[in-house]
């Protein structure tokens, strides 16, 4: 079995990952299992540039807000604002202040510089505006998108004034609360005014719909395509919202599956744009079942790479990231007898690792999970292996 993991593994470069694929994909899914990881951010950096180079990629998307991204993507594409601002406000969970990102950003500025605008690098977080404390207020989203709407379109089919909206919505804490994630009967989400902005936001998403030729004359197909993200944003945290209002048994279950839905949507639209790498937690991209344990017990939902796949096929790549050891982290080597084992006895760090072979190779009873001793790092599932194109080893997380 040695030998057979052993032929299974190569140098990761963008040459080495397209040649696991039957064609270039659409998007390229790169996973990791732990975040904020200066290592792994900076392969995925490195793959990013080689994709850019060698196979015309021009968009990376990540696990962070898409509408904080999009200050990102302005600075990347024309220069607006200054590195520090974007670093500060344009990435969530606090990904702004891992010294890979701030890297990657620099990068793609300087490669944008005086290029014209299709050549042109972009950056998007497909995110929606959630924490794990809870859920950003719909005002942004909904007042940007009415905005948007009122400065192009009669006045007349507008189903609301924004003074409609800024009095529905009212104190943006009411949203924000984070003692709602633990407590539903603190939500807004159930409300009467919750209940007609979802109407509100439905009826301005369909105007943006019924309007597409008029819109993208009047401005551009870019600032339409913004215009639809305020829309998908909009409507998925008021549907967010309404399920952190919910009191029943499958609350989190549809909460964790709501979030990967809007994940799915955003990485549909960077689809069409043109081939993208994404780059998340393995469980967001993976094309099996995402579950995590939770103080409400087990939950299970799709992932957003499942979503995605399912729709684009093989025009959906996914590479997942395991490792062996975070010792910062208190994660030591990895037992011989497990996947992440086998894989830290090879000669070869980073290493590159066709999926499905080393599915095959393990046999019919893969090795069990490796344990976590710390929740921030996931291990690699052997069962999901075969479902995934191909598997990149890092030997040893170091501390940044």
């Amino acid at each position: 079995m040695a030998t057979d993991i052993k032929d299974t593994a190569q140098a990761v470069d963008a040459a080495a990952v397209m040649g696991l694929l039957p064609t270039r994909p659409r998007l390229l899914a790169l996973g990791e299992p732990t975040h904020g990881e200066n290592t792994l951010l900076e392969l995925r950096n490195e793959l990013f540039r080689q994709l850019v180079e060698q196979e015309g990629y021009r968009t990376i998307a990540i696990e962070s807000d898409c509408m904080r991204g999009l200050a990102v993507d302005d600075y990347v594409t024309s220069g607006t604002g200054t590195l520090d601002e974007v670093m500060e406000h344009g990435f969530s969970h606090g990904w702004g202040a891992c010294a890979a990102n701030r890297d990657l950003v620099r990068w793609m500025r300087a490669h944008n510089e005086g290029r014209p605008a299709s050549e042109r690098l972009h950056f998007a977080g497909f995110d929606g505006p959630l924490e794990i404390t809870g859920a950003a207020s719909p005002r942004q989203a909904l007042t940007a998108l009415h905005g948007y709407l009122a400065a192009l379109v009669d006045a007349n089919l507008l189903p609301c004034t924004a003074g409609t909206l800024d009095h529905l919505l009212g104190a943006d804490d009411r949203w924000t609360d984070p003692a709602v994630m633990r407590d539903p009967s603190r939500s807004v989400g159930q409300s009467v005014e919750a209940g007609r902005l979802r109407l509100l936001a439905d009826e301005l998403v369909t105007l943006l719909d019924a309007q597409t030729p008029h819109l993208i004359t009047s401005t551009s197909r870019d600032d339409w395509e913004r215009a639809r993200l305020y829309g998908r944003t909009a409507t998925g945290l008021l549907r967010y919202h309404h399920a952190m209002a919910d009191t029943s048994p499958t609350r989190m279950t549809r909460l964790c599956a709501l979030r990967d839905s809007m994940m799915a949507d955003n990485l549909l639209a960077v689809a069409d744009r043109s081939p993208a790498l994404v780059h998340a937690h393995n469980s967001h991209l993976q094309r099996e079942k995402s579950s995590m344990q939770m103080w409400e017990g087990r939950v299970e939902w799709w992932s957003a790479g499942a979503l995605v796949g399912a729709r684009l096929g093989e025009e959906y790549a996914f590479v997942a990231t395991a490792l062996g050891t975070i010792r910062h982290q208190g994660v030591d080597t990895p037992p011989q007898d497990t996947v992440e084992g086998l894989l830290y006895a090879l000669p070869q760090d980073p290493c590159l690792i066709d999926a499905p072979r080393l599915a095959t190779a393990l046999g019919d009873t893969p090795p069990a999970p490796r344990e976590s001793p710390w929740f921030g790092y996931a291990p690699l599932d052997p069962a999901h292996l075969a479902a995934g194109d191909g598997l990149v080893f890092v030997k040893d997380v170091l501390r940044s």
